[in-house]
């Protein structure tokens, strides 16, 4: 046996490793793999830290060229936010940055309805293949000085010392997220004794002692901060309105705060052809509910023209556009596909004639 039968049988699975190693493309996969690969490794390492397989998995220089383009499908005439951020991500995972700090910090200042909160949704969907690791957090509730414990945690002896603070439990488990701090000037002032130390060190200590890691998160604080000097000096160089808008914030934030931010991103106003293509964005993700019910959407250009100018407001950016798509589109396709006038496998088209909004039954 020794110097027979054993040969023998270690040769033929000599020989069935090597066939499995290079097995021909003709061959069918097996159902069951014997072999751990990368996959396999990425979605365990996922389960355990929270980031996406697929993210793991594409090439990480390739993802990091891609971010204006992505952000872009999103967010619409804010050219100079969108480059900074992208900048300032591209630093931190070239390893340009410093490793001890979060993975970018930013405050966002502009007028309502101008994409904000959209490029956060949009970084966090980029990063982390999801918008629920957004983390946003409305800063108007903790204007007074004991609220700050709701971030931290209650210290020892208080109520609510077993619960843990909002921020520091919501980081240990989402260690990857996005953190939207928004409205941060109706923060109390002790809200910013606490960001001192995350945005400096990358790390919080909560209530109970226990230090929480933000080295893996992005922080953007958003203000309408400096709102007044943008609408005022529409048309002008961004150079200028940022510097207008940058002497506003001196007056209002301490200089060992601002200095410790990444990056102050201006937003500027949006005007019609914004607005327009804003409708796009809006409709196509119509167009997306439409097809889980199998229906198709077809928007006309004059449709889609009058849409932008309902939708248009200097003050209030795109936020009345949604209201407008709302009320002039969406209420009367509900009525008629309840009523039984539109279903499945019908097209819907949208136009508009003699001053109103005309859908008409196309079945394919």
């Amino acid at each position: 046996m020794q110097y027979g039968t054993l040969p023998q049988l270690e040769a033929q699975l000599k020989a069935v490793t090597q066939a499995e190693a290079g097995t021909p493309k003709n061959d069918k996969p097996r159902l069951l793999r014997t072999q751990v690969g990368a996959e396999e490794i990425a979605e365990v390492v996922s389960r355990a830290t929270g980031i996406p397989v697929a993210r793991m998995m594409q090439g990480e220089r390739e993802k990091l060229l891609q971010i204006e383009a992505k952000l872009h499908e999103r967010v619409v005439g804010q050219d100079e936010a969108i480059s900074a951020v992208a900048d300032a991500i591209r630093r931190s995972r070239a390893g340009l940055a410093d490793p001890n700090r979060p993975y970018g910090s930013f405050l966002f200042l502009g007028p309502t309805g101008v994409g904000k909160t959209e490029l956060c949704k949009a970084l966090a969907a980029f990063l982390f293949d999801t918008e629920d690791h957004l983390i946003r957090i409305d800063m108007s509730e903790f204007m007074e000085k004991h609220s700050v414990a709701r971030l931290i945690g209650a210290p020892p002896g208080y109520v609510g010392y077993e619960e843990g603070g909002y921020l520091t439990e919501t980081v240990r488990r989402k260690p990857y997220s996005v953190i939207l701090l928004d409205e941060i000037e109706k923060a109390h002032p002790d809200v910013f004794n606490v960001l001192l130390q995350v945005l400096d060190d990358g790390r919080m200590t909560d209530g109970q002692g226990r230090t929480v890691d933000f080295k893996n998160t992005v922080i953007v604080m958003t203000s309408n901060l400096g709102s007044q000097q943008i609408q005022s000096m529409v048309g002008e160089p961004h150079a200028a309105v940022r510097d207008a808008v940058w002497e506003e914030v001196k007056q209002y934030f301490r200089p060992e705060f601002l200095n410790r931010i990444d990056e102050v991103v201006v937003f500027h106003g949006l005007d019609r052809s914004h607005i327009r293509s804003i409708a796009k964005i809006q409709l196509q993700r119509l167009t997306e509910r439409l097809a889980k019910m199998d229906m198709q959407l077809d928007v006309s250009d004059a449709a889609l023209e009058h849409i932008g100018k309902v939708g248009y407001d200097p003050l209030f950016g795109a936020r009345p556009l949604k209201r407008a798509i709302q009320q002039e589109i969406e209420n009367p396709i509900a009525k008629l596909i309840l009523g039984g006038r539109f279903g499945p496998k019908d097209l819907i088209p949208v136009d508009f004639e003699d001053g109103k909004f005309v859908f008409e039954r196309v079945v394919h």
